[in-house]
Parts: structure tokens; C-alpha cells; sequence
């Protein structure tokens, strides 16, 4: 379920680090802050990996959408193998780079939804900008994580691009101090707010807990000791030098590092420089940010052909892709973890469904206990869903264990099947269920509703959802047979 923020909330501006740091967090990043934090509890938790940070992902369609559509850019998959789902990208293009890119897409979903003024949009221009330059170093000195630095550079001035997105009269008299009375930028920002912008930056990465490489080169006055953060450093230069031109002393300068460190030649330096900017430009407007695109381009004096977006898959395409999908995880013999995560995203988002879990039966045969799950809303990762199997009186998942076909519950028809439990646990809705099986024995049972919506559910709905769990059902026994 797309989950919108409340209409923003008429405040005081904010006049302290602490209250810019509060505001942007809670009031005006409230989405943003809340995934940063979900993926930093994922990343320091070994039990956790793929299938929670799926789950992060796929709980915001929008980002869901922005990401699929990245990760099938040239830029992150240069076999050009199409990705539909959100699991085969993780598994593709792998989990720290996911987990990184789910970031920026979440950040940028935060701060494009507000009406961004010219110099909002600068800064998300020179972050793009330096960061594809920082990157292209990187990959030239064989850099162990090139995405790594692509990623901390993009999110180094998080602050200033925080900021100048949500800023009222204060950025206003920041600009009039540096336009009309010659005030350096930090001298600006520490006359009107009291603070500086890398301060934010800094105090912001602490409270989304950033970590890593981000924070580290976020630091006031880091060292480039750390060739890392020095390349960080060395992006942001480049887009400085390229504001002037390329007979500039700082042009200059920036090619002579970049010389020493890629012990490239000065013409390929350049070269590269150029088409830097252009894959910059094609980045941002993936990000949606189309203004900043326009923006990098005009560094070099070159306009934006304006592309047309891609069109939006409807229901059906989609949910032929995922089956195509499944159909090749299950010829190649690949792991059921992934198949079923698959299965479940394909009711999730191709069918449209609020939530969708797949339970294996317990050993008593009394319970189904959660494996996997997208769309609940749940106390903890930890958690377990637990459906209960009663048969005197009989309730929905008696019924639908007992048989071997899709089950379509409605509570107009089988009000006698939902038990106080039932009802406790996934509410008194229609839903659809399918056991699994292996051997001809069940071994587990697929579920789905819409029952944080409400929306009714379709006849059309049904037959999708019969042919997802239908590939579960062949698909599971394949593999299972065959390891």
C-alpha cells in the first residue's frame, strides 16, 4: 500500500543545528528517515539480509518503481538481463549495492516531492555531477567498491541539499548576502543560521546512521588521508572547476591530480571528463530529478533532449515478465528462497495485492508459521505471522489445507470459517489461499488480501493469483527433487 505523508504541517522556521537536524528529519524527511533506519538495522544484523531489505523496498511502490528502473540502466547492469523484480535485483547487481541505491532513490523521493527552488536544484545537480566524476576515478584505480564512493558522494552534502529543498526566508537572506554584499557561501550560512551547511550534513548522516564511507567523508574538515574520501573531495573539485571553464587554473589543476592518480593522459582525462557529464545528465533524470539534468548539461553548454518517460507497465505485462521470471528460476534449479520471494512479488505488485505471505506448515500440523511476507504490518522483523489449523470448529486454513485447489475466501459466503483467532490475526476479509506441496503432501500455504485497502477483490485477480501459486507448486517440487 502506497502510504502518502500527512499534509505538511505550517511551522516556524527552524533557528538552531538541533532544529533544522529535528525538522528535516520528522517533519519534512519523516519516510526518508524511517528507511534509512530500517536498512541500517538490517545491515548490522547478520540474521537479516535479501528477503528484509526486499521487504523495505517493495513496502513503497514508488520506490519500488524508481529502483527497477535504475537498476536497468547500462550504468548498474551492463548485461542488459532484463529485472523485474526486486529480489532477482538483489541477487544481479547484489544487496550492498541495492542497499545503497535504495537509499538515494528513497532520499530523492523525499526531497523531489517539494517544489524545489534554483539552488535546491544546483545542489542535487553538483551531487550527481561529482559523484559520477568521483566514480569514474575510482573505476580507473581499480577501486575495490566504485559504487561505494559513487554513492558517498552523492549523499556528502545532504545537508545543503536538505536544506535549500525545505528553506524559507533563511536561504533567501543567505543568497542575498552572497549575491549583493560578496559574502563567501560559509560565511553566509554562518551569519544567518549560526552554523553551516556541513554541519547538517554531518549532523544529518549521524541520525539516519549513514555510516561507513558517507560519514566518514562527511566529517568537518576530513583528511585526505583516506585516498577514498579524497576522491570524494576530488569529485566536487571538478564540478567547481567545470563551473569556470576548461582553460581555468582549477581545470587544470584537477586534470594534473587526476593524472597522477589514473596515470592516464591528459586527452583521455578530458574525454572522460565530458562524457562524465553527459552519463550525469542521464543519470539524474532517472532520478527524477529532470531540472538538475537540464543543469548539468548547461555546465558544458549543451541542451537536453527531452526523452519521454518510459511507459508504465500495465498489471498484465508485469505480471508476465514475473512469470517468465519464475519460469527461468525454476529451469535453471535455483534456490526456493528466491522462487518463492519471487511468487510473492508477483501477487504483491503484479496483482496489486496489500499483502502476501507464504507459511510453511509446522511439524504438528496445527500451524502455519511465516517464512516470508511483504505488506504486514508488523511489530518487528522477528516477528512471526502464525495462522492457526482448526479443525473442529473447521476455519479458513483448515479449508483451504484440505484441499488441493486456489481457495477464494469471502466472508459474505464463508462467515462460519472465520475464527475470533483468524480474525485477530489477518482480519475478517477476502482473500485468496493455495496450499503448497511436495510429494503430494502440503507443505505450506500461500496467502494474499487486500485488507489494508480494502479494495474488493476480482475475478481477474484470481486467475493471476492461481497462476503464481501454480508456479510455486510446480516449481518447489522440481527443485527440491533435484537437490
Amino acid at each position: 500500500m502506497n502510504l502518502q505523508a500527512p499534509p505538511p504541517k505550517i511551522i516556524e522556521e527552524p533557528h538552531s543545528l538541533n532544529e533544522w537536524t529535528h525538522v528535516l528529519c520528522n517533519v519534512e524527511m519523516p519516510i526518508f528517515s524511517n528507511t534509512a533506519l530500517k536498512i541500517h538495522d538490517i545491515l548490522n544484523d547478520h540474521r537479516k539480509g535479501a528477503t528484509e531489505l526486499a521487504s523495505v523496498i517493495l513496502h513503497d511502490p514508488n520506490l519500488t518503481v524508481k529502483l527497477l528502473k535504475i537498476s536497468n540502466t547500462p550504468h548498474y547492469n551492463p548485461s542488459r538481463q532484463k529485472i523485474v523484480t526486486v529480489s532477482l535485483a538483489i541477487i544481479l547487481i547484489g544487496c550492498e549495492v541495492i542497499r545503497q541505491l535504495t537509499l538515494v532513490c528513497s532520499f530523492f523521493e523525499s526531497i523531489l516531492s517539494s517544489v524545489n527552488k534554483r539552488q535546491a536544484n544546483e545542489e542535487i545537480a553538483q551531487a550527481i555531477h561529482a559523484a559520477v566524476h568521483a566514480k569514474s576515478i575510482a573505476i580507473a584505480i581499480n577501486d575495490p567498491s566504485p559504487e561505494e564512493i559513487f554513492i558517498a558522494t552523492l549523499l556528502n552534502h545532504i545537508g545543503s541539499i536538505s536544506f535549500w529543498c525545505f528553506c524559507g526566508e533563511q536561504g533567501e537572506r543567505i543568497q542575498a548576502l552572497i549575491n549583493k554584499e560578496n559574502y563567501s557561501r560559509e560565511d553566509a550560512e554562518k551569519k544567518v543560521l549560526g552554523f553551516k551547511l556541513t554541519e547538517l550534513s554531518a549532523c544529518l548522516s549521524k541520525a539516519w546512521k549513514l555510516g561507513g564511507l558517507i560519514e566518514e567523508s562527511i566529517k568537518p574538515n576530513a583528511l585526505s588521508k583516506n585516498t577514498r574520501v579524497g576522491l570524494v573531495q576530488l569529485g566536487y573539485e571538478i564540478t567547481e572547476a567545470l563551473k569556470d571553464n576548461a582553460e581555468s587554473r582549477k581545470y587544470a589543476d584537477c586534470v594534473r591530480k587526476i593524472e597522477r592518480l589514473t596515470n592516464q593522459s591528459k586527452q583521455v582525462i578530458t574525454e572522460r571528463l565530458k562524457k562524465n557529464t553527459s552519463t550525469a545528465s542521464d543519470i539524474a533524470s532517472q532520478f527524477g530529478a529532470t531540472d538538475a539534468a537540464m543543469l548539468i548539461q548547461s555546465s558544458l553548454n549543451r541542451s537536453i533532449d527531452s526523452e519521454e518517460s518510459s511507459p508504465t507497465l500495465d498489471k498484465k505485462q508485469l505480471q508476465l515478465q514475473i512469470l517468465q521470471t519464475i519460469t527461468s528460476l525454476i529451469s535453471d534449479q535455483r534456490d526456493i528462497n528466491l522462487l518463492l520471494e519471487t511468487v510473492l512479488e508477483g501477487i504483491y505488485r503484479g496483482i496489486g495485492m496489500d499483502r502476501a505471505i507464504f507459511s510453511l506448515l509446522a511439524t504438528d500440523k496445527q500451524s502455519l508459521i511465516e517464512k516470508l511476507s511483504l505488506g504486514w504490518r508488523k511489530k518487528s522483523y522477528e516477528h512471526k505471522i502464525i495462522f492457526n489449523i482448526s479443525e473442529k470448529p473447521p476455519n479458513l486454513f483448515f479449508h483451504a489445507m484440505s484441499g488441493s485447489q486456489a481457495f477464494w475466501a469471502k466472508p459474505s459466503v464463508n462467515s462460519k470459517l472465520y475464527t475470533l483467532h483468524d480474525i485477530h490475526i489477518a482480519g475478517k476479509n477476502e482473500s485468496f489461499m493455495m496450499p503448497i506441496f511436495f510429494n503430494k503432501k502440503p507443505i505450506g500455504l500461500i496467502y494474499t488480501d487486500c485488507g489494508i485497502s480494502g479494495r474488493p477483490l476480482t475475478e481477474e485477480d484470481f486467475i493471476a493469483f492461481k497462476h503464481f501459486a501454480q508456479h510455486a507448486n510446480i516449481g518447489i517440487p522440481y527443485i527440491l527433487s533435484r537437490n
